[in-house]
């Protein structure tokens, strides 16, 4: 299965920052017993090419992408330590070139029509739509639908609990990403109960 049909299958990508890379092994530990297979490190803090190759390496069955990957030297970076995929908040034209040329899946961010139509140039589908909230959220998503049905998105940003399931509802959304159930200072403290008991519900509601 490739990573975007991994996507789509499990519908929530956990968007986690991590500032001490010996917590990564027990976070992915915690999401795969809630029933989440997927995890994006994003690039906000000095550990996240460690984080992603100790994950790589501990958790196979764990599909590692790296976030906030805004230039060919971090995409290169993420690669390098095993990333899958990558995904930014904006879309640039020398990250999207790079992550073509070494055929990696790549998930440029959007906000505007504009944005959509020049990925769509580049032959890119498949888009995260960030900050999703901000920009008007499930009604922007509707709005979209029409001039765009060939896209699906990835909204990212204001995504929570309350409202993933009405992004989920949507057709054109693949899945949505989120950090509430990898909150910072559940991380920090090492409460990895808890990540697991909220993916398990994060699960649980993606039907809803």
């Amino acid at each position: 299965m490739d990573v975007l049909e991994i996507i789509k299958d499990c519908r929530i990508v956990p968007v986690v920052k991590i500032d001490d890379a010996e917590k990564a092994v027990p976070l992915a530990k915690a999401l795969l017993a809630g029933g989440i297979p997927i995890i994006e490190i994003t690039y906000r803090t000095q550990a996240a090419q460690a984080s992603i190759a100790k994950i790589v390496k501990a958790c196979p069955q764990m599909t590692v992408g790296a976030g906030t990957v805004i230039s060919p030297e971090l995409a290169k970076s993420a690669v390098l330590a095993g990333a899958s995929f990558l995904v930014s908040p904006g879309s640039n034209d020398a990250t999207i070139e790079w992550a073509s040329k070494h055929n990696i899946p790549v998930i440029p961010g959007v906000a505007t029509p504009t944005e959509i139509e020049s990925a769509l140039m580049k032959g890119i589908n498949v888009l995260k739509l960030f900050p999703a909230e901000v920009l008007g959220g499930v009604r922007l998503v509707d709005a979209l639908k029409g001039p765009f049905p060939q896209v699906q998105f990835l909204p990212t940003g204001g995504v929570s609990e309350d409202n993933a399931a009405s992004y989920l509802h949507r057709s054109n959304v693949i899945a949505v990403g989120g950090t509430w159930m990898v909150k910072s200072e559940l991380i920090e403290s090492e409460n990895w109960e808890e990540i697991t008991k909220l993916c398990r519900k994060a699960c649980a509601s993606r039907n809803a």
